[in-house]
């Protein structure tokens, strides 16, 4: 991350040094547009906040833990689709279910669906992306978590 902002801050020295009246005007945009969008992301977090904090751990490693492993993968799509959190939160979480004997594929499908699909962002996406768009965006963010899931299934000999 340090990179990108390295990074960001160069290119942005640069258009500066390019056009100031331009650079100004491309800061005017993006801070009118991050105060559009900041209600309904401080919305979503608060969401997100809550319903981490209804949902209790030992429920959540319950439900990935199941004997039935596809009911697991099942369960492991749905809840990391209805939840939302950041890989640093994501991946330790992971290691601990892993750690509690979840499978590979499982952790795979939660973690892959954390990130990509998103019940609790909808709203905020459709109000940006427009409902088509946002579902059409979440369905193929969901099929890529189930290939995930089953490739990771097939490469640690979870599936047969």
């Amino acid at each position: 991350m340090l990179t990108l902002y390295i990074l960001t801050g160069l290119l942005l020295m640069l258009s500066f040094y390019k056009s100031q009246e331009k650079s100004f005007f491309a800061l005017k945009i993006a801070a009118q547009r991050l105060m559009k969008m900041a209600p309904a992301f401080m919305l979503m977090l608060i969401l997100v906040a809550i319903l981490l904090t209804l949902i209790p751990d030992e429920v959540l490693m319950n439900v990935l833990e199941k004997d039935n492993k596809w009911l697991a993968v099942c369960s492991a799509l749905g809840v990391g689709s209805i939840s939302v959190m950041p890989g640093f939160i994501a991946f330790p979480l992971c290691g601990i279910l892993l750690d509690q004997g979840a499978l590979y594929m499982v952790l795979s499908a939660f973690s892959t669906t954390l990130m990509m699909v998103g019940v609790v962002t909808f709203p905020f996406e459709k109000a940006y992306l427009g409902g088509r768009l946002a579902i059409y965006r979440n369905l193929s963010a969901l099929s890529i978590a189930l290939c995930v899931a089953l490739i990771t299934g097939l490469v640690f000999g979870e599936l047969f």
